[in-house]
């Protein structure tokens, strides 16, 4: 297959794709239809690099994600192509933004370490509304009496707010971080 055919290939598949596709998923496509590794990975990071130039300065973009790569509007046509749905984007509540956010940036967390932060006893609805949007997990259970659940944050969740990884997280200012609870519950990357 020839370079031109390689990269039509990939950018295909990344516009049909429903979800992010990774390295090796891509890799894995080419060696199932064509039966042989037609495409080294050299080669597909290449074509991948060349696919992001090409769009660089388009309507839509390739991005990496968590998840792998996947084309997506450029953030400051949303305002424009939002007028095509009737439907308007999900509100969510303070509540459940500081709560993501704590989660966020001091995960793992148990749900007593987020209400000790906030003041406030956190809704069982809010830890279910962010579960069912995929947004955080549960990793484990903190060894302590009770054994309570500590959540962190998903590939769902930085594939939404276009991040690679929790390091791309803005910088919160330092008054917002001086907690008892920093120090027991440190950033997972």
């Amino acid at each position: 297959m020839q370079q031109q055919q390689l990269k039509q290939t990939v950018e295909a598949l990344l516009f049909v794709a429903e979800q992010p596709l990774n390295e090796a998923q891509l890799l894995q496509h080419f060696s199932d239809s064509l039966g042989a590794d037609v495409v080294s990975r050299k080669q597909l990071q290449q074509i991948l690099a060349e696919l992001q130039s090409d769009y660089a300065e388009r309507g839509v973009q390739l991005c990496k994600v968590a998840s792998g790569y996947r084309f997506q509007t450029r953030a400051e046509l949303g305002g424009i192509i939002s007028q095509l749905w009737q439907e308007k984007p999900p509100r969510y509540s303070q509540a459940l933004l500081e709560t993501l956010a704590l989660v966020a940036y001091r995960q793992p967390i148990t749900r007593g370490d987020i209400e000790a932060i906030r003041g406030v006893s956190v809704s069982s609805q809010i830890i279910k509304t962010l579960q069912e949007r995929g947004w955080i997990k549960v990793v484990g259970h903190r060894e302590v009496p009770g054994r309570p659940q500590l959540y962190a944050t998903t590939a769902e969740f930085l594939d939404y707010f276009g991040l690679q990884d929790l390091s791309q997280l803005p910088d919160i200012p330092a008054a917002a971080t001086a907690s008892p609870i920093a120090e027991t519950a440190p950033k997972q990357e």
